[in-house]
Order: structure tokens, then C-alpha cells, then sequence
């Protein structure tokens, strides 16, 4: 591009822009002439053959061994642009201004309060099965301790029914553990459920992993699948749903980093997002009413 100086601020140039053509039409319309000619005559196509020729011919022409410029005058004026602010005004953060949820969430503590207090509701509907169904307590704390016992090899209904110390243990190890960590996910899950929590958190999530616990039970313990009451077996985890999500829901919750910017988490003076520290000049930040 050549530049030549005027008079005042405005200045004239040239650039170099490729050469206009018909070449490449004329291309295109024998390519389109050879198309027709297959579903019509020969003769359109032969046309069409013709046109392609000339227009590679002559296209091929303008830019071999070397493409063919126009110059074009164009008149370059600078622009100068200025801010009559010197500062920047800051972005006002509000718990609606977000890209990512949630805002807020519960403590640790509240899901581990939430599971074993889930825990101990769900208790009470899984004895009254057994007494009901079998005439002991002792069968569902069997049925989920049972499996960790290793002389237990298809037991009969009255073995089941009867104290076993270890299968008692191993249920409360497996009863205690299990409870902890679905009362963590609820503590997790909650504050992202819009509307109705505990009712989500507390019935809607017990049905739909009995249904999955149902499904692969018997692949995975056939026996065990044989003897569970699936009905029974609801009731307690509606039980332990609704006791953990009330008792989850109750907790205070605090804020995640989740509602800072971006830069505000990575500890990175990010102008506009954040307060400004107090050696960095005149501030633009209003004070809070």
C-alpha cells in the first residue's frame, strides 16, 4: 500500500485489490451447460465443455505466473478516541448476577445430622416389617448384616428370624456408612432443587433408586432379592428421605465461592469485579447505604 501526504489530517492511499473477472462465471455456466447436457443432448453438453475450457483458460490467465491488481485510492483519515472517564465504574455483584449454581449450600455437618437422623427413622418401619411379616426383629437386621457372615450359605427362614451378633455388626457397620454418605449427597443435592425439596429430596429420590435397587438385586444376590419386601423396603427409605431432608433443609447455609467472579476465586485484583485495594488510587466504589 503507497501513501501520498495531503494538506490537513486526510491523507490518500492506494491498495492493491484483485483485478475483477467474468472469468469464473463463464465457468460456472459451462459447468452448468455439461450438467444439463446429461438428462437433454449431447450437443448442450459439448456447449458446456467449451465454456469450462475458455473460462479455465482465461481465469487461469489472470493469476498464473502472476495475479493481475487494481489500485484503488482510498482516503485515510486518523481517528483518535478518548474516554472523558479516567476511571472504571465497578460491576455491582447481587446474588441474581450469577453464571453458576447454586449461591448458597449447606455445611458438611448438616448432611452427616440429615443421614443419621435418617438412619435411625428409617429403623422403626424395617423392624415393624419383621415383626409383621416374620415375628422378629432380628430378619431385616439379618437380611442386610447376613451376607458379611461366611458360614451363612442359603439359610432358612428361622435362621434368619434368630440373634446373630455378627450379622447384627455387620448391619450396623453397612446401615451406619450407607446413611452418612446418602445424608452428604442430600446436603449436596438440595439447594439445587428449586421448589420443594423435601419433597423431592424425600420421596422422589427413595422411589427411584429402589426401583434401581430393585432391577439389579437379582442379578446381583438372587436369594436376597427373593426375600426382600420391596413395598417394606420403600417405606423406611421414604422415611430416612423425608427425615434427612427436613433436617438438611433446617440448616443454615453458607455461601459458596460458586457466587464470586472468576477472577475473585483465583485471588487475582480484578478492576470492576472487586473493591479496590487502598493503595491502588482513587477509588470509584459508592458506599453501601
Amino acid at each position: 500500500m503507497t501513501t501520498e501526504s495531503q494538506p490537513g489530517d486526510r491523507q490518500t492511499a492506494t491498495i492493491q485489490m484483485p483485478a475483477p473477472t467474468a472469468w469464473p462465471i463463464i465457468l460456472a455456466f459451462g459447468c452448468t451447460l455439461a450438467a444439463a447436457g446429461l438428462v437433454t443432448s449431447a450437443g448442450i453438453s459439448i456447449l458446456g465443455g467449451v465454456f469450462m475450457l475458455a473460462g479455465s483458460i482465461g481465469w487461469f490467465r489472470q493469476v498464473l505466473p502472476h495475479e493481475q491488481h487494481e489500485e484503488i485510492s482510498v482516503a485515510v483519515q486518523p481517528v483518535a478516541i478518548a474516554s472523558a472517564r479516567a476511571l472504571v465504574d465497578r460491576i455491582r455483584l447481587s446474588p441474581e448476577h450469577r453464571a453458576r449454581l447454586p449461591v448458597e449450600t449447606y455445611p458438611v455437618v448438616s448432611g452427616i445430622k440429615g443421614g443419621i437422623a435418617g438412619g435411625i427413622a428409617m429403623i422403626g418401619p424395617a423392624l415393624l416389617y419383621g415383626l409383621i411379616a416374620q415375628h422378629s426383629i432380628w430378619y431385616p437386621v439379618n437380611l442386610l448384616g447376613g451376607a458379611g457372615v461366611a458360614h451363612w450359605q442359603n439359610p432358612t427362614t428361622a435362621e434368619i428370624a434368630a440373634f446373630h451378633w455378627q450379622s447384627l455388626f455387620i448391619a450396623i457397620v453397612i446401615h451406619s456408612f450407607t446413611c452418612v454418605l446418602v445424608g452428604l449427597l442430600y446436603g449436596a443435592m438440595l439447594p439445587m432443587l428449586p421448589r420443594h425439596p423435601i419433597l423431592l429430596g424425600g420421596v422422589l429420590a427413595p422411589v427411584l433408586w429402589t426401583g434401581i435397587l430393585h432391577s439389579f438385586m437379582g442379578i446381583i444376590n438372587p436369594a436376597l432379592a427373593d426375600r426382600i419386601s420391596w413395598s417394606w423396603f420403600l417405606v423406611s427409605q421414604v422415611a430416612y428421605g423425608i427425615t434427612a431432608g427436613i433436617v438438611v433443609a433446617r440448616q443454615e447455609r453458607v455461601p459458596t465461592d460458586q457466587s464470586l467472579p472468576f477472577a475473585a476465586r483465583m485471588g487475582i485484583e480484578a478492576p470492576g469485579m472487586m473493591h479496590s485495594r487502598a493503595d491502588a488510587g482513587p477509588s470509584r466504589d459508592k458506599d453501601k447505604p
